[in-house]
């Protein structure tokens, strides 16, 4: 099974730079986009509806802001919208599809990069995210969560480490979390499978930071320690540009 996971920057942006093309010659099982900017009625769904994909929306109420969605070949037998948590899901921030042996959950994490007030509500969603992610696995046994977490782990994550230590996204406290996210029962599949790779999925449209490869690896997909027995390939699809990110990878059993 191919699941790939992609902050397209803007939906209708994406599909006018030829992600529908794109989509019908990488045909995963399942694609979870983050930051739609848009909801489903703003969008041309035939072009997933076509492809043969079902395709389920968490949209924020702010137009032209956030949101999450999940195309999936295979009908979820449960899909669950929001965390139950209305001051994150009138963010559009999470989607929850359930399958026969394994349950995907599709987040867009916040930034904190505007100021400390968002920084701060990114710090408060850590904590109550880190406890919503522990309920779920519980329920479900295996979980897949997938996404834009904005936050580069470590130092090989990042192109800049020390001229980055006191910026959102590199802070201390947020790696601190993701060491924490992952020793409490989760895996970092890319890490996990391509230990020593200096490959990113985020680059800044300025200064030629993509052509320079001048990035950020902060996009994940993280596995409940009781599948990496299903684990099989991890990847960064760098070529693929119809956003300031790129589609990250996962091929499971």
């Amino acid at each position: 099974m191919k699941i790939i996971s992609y902050n397209v920057n803007g939906i209708r942006a994406a599909l006018n730079k030829g992600l529908a093309n794109w989509l019908a010659q990488e045909q995963p099982d399942i694609l979870c986009l983050q930051e739609t900017k848009a909801r489903p009625e703003q969008v041309a769904v035939a072009a997933f509806a076509d492809l043969g994909y079902h395709h389920y929306w968490e949209s924020a109420e702010k137009k032209g802001y956030s949101g999450v969605a999940i195309l999936s070949k295979t009908k979820p037998r449960h899909v669950e919208n929001g965390c139950g948590m209305p001051h994150y899901d009138h963010e559009g921030r999470v989607i929850r599809a359930d399958y026969a042996d394994f349950s995907l959950m599709n987040v867009y994490m916040p930034s904190g990069t505007s100021g400390d007030e968002r920084q701060a509500f990114k710090m408060q969603w850590l904590d109550e995210f880190y406890d919503y992610a522990h309920q779920v696995a519980r329920e479900v046994g295996q979980l897949i969560i997938v996404g834009d977490f904005n936050i580069a782990h470590e130092e090989i994550d990042i192109h800049n480490p020390k001229g980055n230590k006191n910026n959102s996204g590199f802070l201390p406290e947020e790696r601190a979390w993701v060491t924490k996210f992952l020793n409490s029962g989760f895996i970092d599949s890319y890490r996990y499978l391509n230990p020593g790779d200096q490959r990113y999925s985020w680059w800044t449209y300025r200064f030629n930071a993509r052509k320079n490869n001048k990035g950020w690896r902060i996009d994940y997909q993280v596995v409940t320690e009781n599948m990496a027995p299903r684990l099989r390939r991890a990847d960064l699809l760098n070529d693929v540009v119809h956003s300031d990110h790129c589609p990250t990878l996962l091929e499971i059993d």
